[in-house]
């Protein structure tokens, strides 16, 4: 390996970078998608608007309708109207759930008999009515629970949980370590997927195959500059995370920084195979959205857990990458068990086998001649 002559085209590429100003999407890009998606993305519902129809007006319904007020998920509004009128309400976007409370509710309580209580939900977005649907539940069971040990004076059975690893249940402890996963890894595969299809378009891939170059120097001399670039934004994303998201980092910084250089060198490998294969830029970037930012979202655990997955999402998730490194990101941040963790031993080392495979293919894909 000739280190002179890959010096000489590493310094092209970073002058390249900077007189096309490629440079300026380094460093912003990373930083905007962080930002935009760690403020735009909740998970969490509050202030729900919730309809309340008293049909019993007693002691116990107002019991059940304090707990609605206290609570910070729900707006309640409590109304004297019809259960069509309450309907109409969620059809003109004015409420998202109405419950109705029997008019023999605290009659049948006292006795001992079951009763029921109606619920209705605006389940055009299933996963927040799923959400608001075990939010009234919970109300409904703590509020039972505290007449059942009014009337009892023992209760039978007393729920103590405790919350691990996010204690505050804030959605920038989950999202955040999660958006630096995806933004690793569509970043700089985008940046590496026009650095040798560009190349083809203006015709300057003939110096490379008129010069003695061999094809690992040339791929080594094209993607170290973009490696070491992206390398600083591993720092910046860390700072924006606990500093800015005031996220908390319990592992090892050690492990947080060697598994991002491999997942960056990982990306890389993505974005230099597509643009071998492609001969457009236009074609290049489209083709690796799609191999990236879809696979990120779907399959990184940020929207729905990887073990909760069937079947075939399932063993699709496992095939890229950023499943791997998310795991590593968040025991670093929420959990700090670090090596000590034969789940993250393995999932480092089965990044090592992935971005050396990628490097691997990339060098036998490039064609050192005209097809």
């Amino acid at each position: 390996m000739r280190a002179g002559v890959i010096k000489a085209y590493i310094l092209k590429e970073l002058t390249e970078l900077f007189r096309t100003r490629l440079i300026i999407m380094v460093y912003l890009m990373p930083s905007m998608i962080l930002l935009l998606f760690g403020y735009g993305i909740r998970m969490e519902v509050t202030h729900a608007r919730i309809v309340i129809l008293d049909n019993d007006q007693s002691h116990y319904s107002q019991l059940l309708t304090s707990k609605f007020e206290d609570s910070k998920y729900f707006d309640p509004m409590v109304m004297q109207i019809s259960e069509k009128e309450a309907l109409h309400l969620i059809k003109q976007a004015k409420a998202e759930m109405i419950l109705i409370i029997p008019s023999s509710f605290e009659k049948r309580l006292i006795h001992g008999q079951k009763t029921e209580i109606g619920l209705f939900i605006d389940a055009a977005f299933p996963t927040r009515a799923t959400t608001m649907e075990s939010y009234v539940q919970g109300v409904i069971l703590q509020a039972a629970s505290e007449v059942g040990q009014k009337r009892s004076q023992n209760a039978l059975i007393t729920i103590n949980s405790r919350n691990l690893f996010n204690q505050a249940m804030r959605d920038e402890n989950a999202m955040v370590p999660g958006l630096i996963g995806l933004v690793l890894l569509v970043a700089p595969a985008i940046l590496s997927a026009l650095l040798i299809v560009k190349e083809k378009e203006r015709g300057t891939i003939f110096n490379f195959y008129a010069s003695p170059i061999r094809k690992h120097e040339f791929i080594l001399a094209k993607l170290t500059p973009v490696f070491l670039l992206h390398s600083v934004n591993i720092f910046i994303l860390f700072l924006w995370a606990t500093w800015l998201f005031e996220v908390p980092f319990r592992g090892s910084f050690a492990l947080y920084w060697v598994s991002s250089e491999l997942y960056i060198l990982i990306s890389l490998g993505i974005g230099m195979l597509i643009s071998i294969v492609t001969r457009s830029q236009i074609a290049a970037v489209v083709i690796t959205v799609i191999v990236t930012l879809l696979p990120g979202f779907l399959y990184s655990g940020i929207i729905l857990p990887i073990s909760a997955m069937d079947h075939e999402s399932y063993i699709e998730a496992h095939m890229f990458p950023v499943m791997y490194y998310n795991h590593i990101l968040y025991d670093a941040f929420l959990i700090g068990e670090g090596l000590d963790s034969p789940t993250n031993r393995l999932y480092l080392g089965i990044l090592v086998l992935y971005g050396a495979t990628l490097l691997l293919l990339g060098t036998l894909f490039l064609k050192k001649e005209l097809k």
